[in-house]
């Protein structure tokens, strides 16, 4: 497996590609969460790859780790530049072909993967890192913060596949889970120190 590639030339340290939602949500602690996400990053010294959206809980975890001195890279479909309303603060913003050039842009410059609380794409992009583990195209630890319960039921339903045959437990315990921003960037430390 070769290493990622790195966001911006000469750059070190870990680089987290975290997945959310363009929309915030009808409760606001969703966008509080993603922008204290984004914090814990920057201070834990993370790099944040991300869709580059401004809008919902993308522009959040953003402004969060841009607020905390964090280097902020986005990847951003050309179709979704006027609709995901593309975060012009960043320390670079890639414009990619489709949604399938995104995620492997994405997952090619990341060491770990996160899905904070978000809809269909979410679980589009945190299901295609998780099958790739599973067929043994990358070891990259993925994790779910799990902030107030929100991955409770997707977790439950992942279990019941478990025991009905169609997955592996090792593939499901190799999602990582945590209920702050900390707990989760410590399980996915350990994992990368392993």
């Amino acid at each position: 497996m070769s290493a990622p590639v790195r966001p911006d030339d000469g750059a070190t340290g870990r680089v987290a590609c975290v997945f959310c939602g363009a929309r915030s949500g009808v409760d606001p602690r969703w966008a509080a969460g993603a922008h204290e996400f984004g914090r814990a990053l920057a201070r834990r010294g993370w790099r944040l790859v991300y869709g580059g959206g401004r809008v919902g809980l993308m522009g959040a975890l953003a402004d969060g780790a841009i607020a905390a001195g964090g280097e902020v890279v986005g990847v951003i479909p050309r179709s979704l530049m006027d609709r995901e309303l593309a975060h012009r603060g960043l320390a670079r913003l890639e414009v990619v072909s489709d949604m399938a050039a995104r995620k492997t842009r994405m997952i090619e410059m990341s060491d770990a993967f996160v899905a904070l609380p978000g809809g269909l794409g979410t679980l589009d992009e945190l299901f295609e890192v998780l099958t790739l583990r599973q067929i043994g195209e990358h070891r990259k630890p993925t994790a779910l913060y799990d902030q107030d319960g929100y991955w409770t039921r997707l977790l439950e339903t992942c279990r019941a596949m478990v025991d009905a045959g169609f997955v592996h437990r090792e593939d499901l315990d190799a999602l990582l889970t945590g209920a702050s921003a900390d707990a989760v960037l410590e399980r996915l430390e350990l994992a990368l120190a392993r």
